[in-house]
């Protein structure tokens, strides 16, 4: 007798051993022919996907609806981009019956919310997030919850209060963060009870041996056996001694239990740049530095007469700028400041993983001050990067963008800000574009998207906006879709002075009703 998810290994093994009479009864068969055919007819797209999920995803939700009937935990770990929180709020939609848990890291939590109420308004999803007391007051009605979101650090702290509920299914996004063992994000998400584990990641797993037992430690606990036996038998077999069957009775194990496409191979019908906004929400010190700056902004406007209003637009500009500033992070505007940015920790998770999965990645702000602050952040993860601004020569810059673009160079993040890059770059070698804070005017930002997605781009180009929510820079991307007039011609600066926006629509953009 073994666990059933031995089966598939155990088929394989038979059917290669020719010296060997196997019977398998009629359950053992029927079995293995539903794992190794999937049900794909049991219809995991509801009604309100069917004209968004690309087919590949429809196979991804179906691939963790037949790990989900068979009681198996897996890996989907499709390449970034191609839209893994859509195939599990697909399988969700279908399958839920009770409370899911999703675990991420913290920049992601708001983004996990933004994209179940846009695809899936029908489930209820709270955060678990805030002090102690607003997270256990969440904690408190999870069974009134279709989905819980949290971070890895909150889910760490907060572990004694998970003890009593159980959970429908349990997601880890980002599963590299819980690639060593001995961690207590790690033990964390392990002591959750659950009927379903599902882990994302598009890192590749190949070569990280240690940490691919973790992941399925966590989905599957004893499946790679103990890890002292896992070392012995196969990853210091196949790191050490390069051992081609070690690795081959791997590959074997987990084949079934992780899918993974590459952007290359189910992208090829798709048009070559897609775009997607990415929503953080501001907290803490942040969100009361933005809240005192809107503050102060509507008493300005409230006691300007139409005349001094009409008079003072390069001083609102200026003001404007700043609370943008303040949702990139406040260290631009304020220097004594400590705190956290939202933005910059959801910039640096985004990095992370890119650099990790092989991408070569544009960072795109018109701030220099916040390319410097990345940059900061670059040297301690000890990721290698260029920084391309208005200060940067000609020569210097030609150099850099060759350097950036020889297929054997192993740096892969450029800063560049908005004004010097914009234009006259030609970087094909890049397939990721991030935009830092969004450009009053969408075509100057589409220009820099521009310098990847051109004639020469042989891979598609993934775009991500980042964007504090209920922020000024919610409002831009609004104004961005709603008055293309508007932006071009009033707010990209060289225009202000003409008189044609009025304290409404300023207000509109701080937020006012």
């Amino acid at each position: 007798e073994v666990p059933a998810y031995r089966m598939l290994y155990l088929d394989e093994a038979l059917q290669e051993n020719a010296m060997m009479e196997v019977i398998r009864d009629v359950s053992f068969a029927s079995r293995i022919e539903k794992l190794q055919n999937p049900d794909f007819e049991k219809d995991y797209v509801p009604d309100s996907l069917k004209g968004i999920l690309r087919e590949y995803q429809k196979a991804g939700a179906a691939w963790i609806g037949t790990l989900y009937s068979n009681r198996f935990g897996g890996i989907l770990a499709d390449d970034m981009g191609l839209g893994k929180t859509l195939q599990v709020i697909s399988f969700l939609l279908t399958e839920h019956t009770g409370c899911s848990l999703i675990v991420c890291p913290a920049s992601l939590v708001y983004n996990w919310k933004h994209e179940l109420e846009r695809f899936a308004p029908s489930l209820k999803a709270d955060m678990v997030t805030g002090n102690v007391q607003q997270r256990k007051e969440v904690l408190d009605r999870w069974k009134e919850v279709d989905v819980l979101i949290t971070s890895y650090d909150l889910l760490r702290r907060d572990i004694t209060d998970y003890q009593e509920l159980h959970f429908f299914c349990e997601v880890i996004d980002e599963a590299q963060y819980i690639k060593n063992h001995g961690t207590q994000a790690a033990r964390a998400v392990k002591q959750v009870q659950t009927g379903f584990r599902l882990a994302l990641t598009g890192t590749p797993i190949e070569n990280r041996l240690s940490e691919l037992w973790s992941i399925f430690d966590y989905l599957m606990p004893g499946f790679l056996y103990s890890y002292s036996r896992f070392r012995e038998e196969l990853e210091v077999q196949i790191v050490q001694h390069e051992s081609e069957e070690a690795s081959e009775r791997l590959r074997k194990m987990i084949r079934p239990f992780v899918l993974r496409r590459l952007k290359k191979d189910v992208l090829r019908d798709l048009p070559d740049k897609l775009e997607e906004n990415m929503y953080t929400r501001l907290e803490g010190e942040q969100q009361k530095l933005y809240d005192a700056h809107v503050k102060r902004m509507k008493l300005l406007l409230d006691k300007q007469s139409e005349e001094e209003f009409n008079t003072s637009k390069i001083v609102i500009l200026s003001e404007l700028t700043k609370l943008r500033q303040i949702c990139c992070d406040p260290a631009l505007l304020f220097e004594e400041y400590k705190g956290e940015s939202a933005k910059l920790e959801m910039c640096v998770d985004l990095i992370r993983n890119a650099v990790e999965n092989g991408h070569k990645i544009l960072v795109f702000s018109q701030f220099t001050t916040m390319l410097s602050r990345l940059a900061d952040r670059l040297e301690n993860e000890e990721t290698a990067y260029y920084m391309l601004t208005g200060s940067t020569g000609k020569e210097k810059r030609a150099k850099l963008v060759e350097e950036f673009n020889k297929e054997d160079n192993p740096t892969a993040v450029f800063l560049i800000s908005l004004k010097a890059g914009g234009t006259g770059l030609n970087l094909t070698t890049a397939d990721i574009v991030i935009h830092y804070d969004p450009w009053w005017n969408l075509a100057v930002q589409n220009q820099a998207t521009d310098r990847a997605h051109r004639i020469g781009q042989k891979n598609v180009v993934n775009v991500y906006k980042l964007i504090a929510k209920d922020t000024i820079e919610e409002n831009i991307v609004k104004l961005q879709e709603k008055k293309h007039a508007l932006a071009d011609q009033i707010l990209n600066g060289a225009d202000m002075g003409s008189g044609s926006f009025s304290r409404e629509e300023i207000l509109e953009l701080l937020g006012g009703k």
